[in-house]
């Protein structure tokens, strides 16, 4: 990402949180037939990352997704986005300033995949349920079918990632006056096409 000093995120704490809020990921690889990327739900695993003080992501891939990226053989590129939207000048108070800009909140983590056994594949996806289905009404699990289960799950292939780097931005207006920030983040938190109070949110943790 373009080097921006003012919307570096550096505490890994906050890194984890975006992790944990956001489960949807991209995974790209510089596999020998050129670059690879993939789109999946992604765990922090959140053992392991208490225990070594490192970020730790969990996921899985579709077979044969996983020879696609040659798996284990390179580092691995995994971004996670989290809130983002586009801001308008007409939210500022001055009439002469013209330029929109897009505020995000943005990880790229870096790190060697390891290819997980059949049973601790299964124990992820089965978390992966959980967490997600947490949130609605009536959730249901793997367990509840246990032995379909299993046979889906021989189509994936799970991974854990030791994060041995990462580079993150909250670009929140850092650069506006507060009396612009206000404004910015009441127009995300109204009803207006670009309305979006997950970012309205993150600019009221960031002040």
């Amino acid at each position: 990402m373009r080097y921006t000093p003012y919307y570096l995120m550096t505490e890994p704490g906050e890194v984890a949180r975006l992790v944990r809020e956001n489960p949807w990921a991209t995974w790209t690889s510089p596999a020998a037939s050129g670059l690879v990327a993939s789109h999946y739900p992604t765990l922090l695993d959140e053992e392991a990352t208490a225990a070594s003080g490192e970020l730790v992501l969990l996921t899985h891939f579709g077979r044969p997704d996983e020879r696609a990226h040659e798996l284990g053989q390179h580092e691995m590129l995994v971004i996670v986005q989290g809130p983002h939207g586009y801001i308008s000048p007409s939210w500022y108070p001055d009439p002469s300033d013209l330029v929109p800009t897009w505020n995000h909140v943005t990880a790229h983590l870096w790190g060697v995949p390891e290819i997980l056994s059949d049973e601790e594949n299964f124990a992820v996806l089965g978390r992966l349920v959980d967490h997600l289905e947490q949130h609605v009404p009536e959730p249901r699990s793997l367990q509840l079918d246990e032995t379909s289960a299993r046979h889906i799950a021989t189509g994936t292939i799970g991974v854990r990632l030791r994060v041995t780097r990462f580079d993150a931005r909250a670009k929140l207006s850092q650069n506006r006056t507060a009396e612009e920030r206000e404004r910015i983040t009441a127009e995300l938190r109204g009803d207006g096409h670009y309305a979006h109070p997950g970012l309205a949110d993150e600019m009221a943790r960031q002040a």
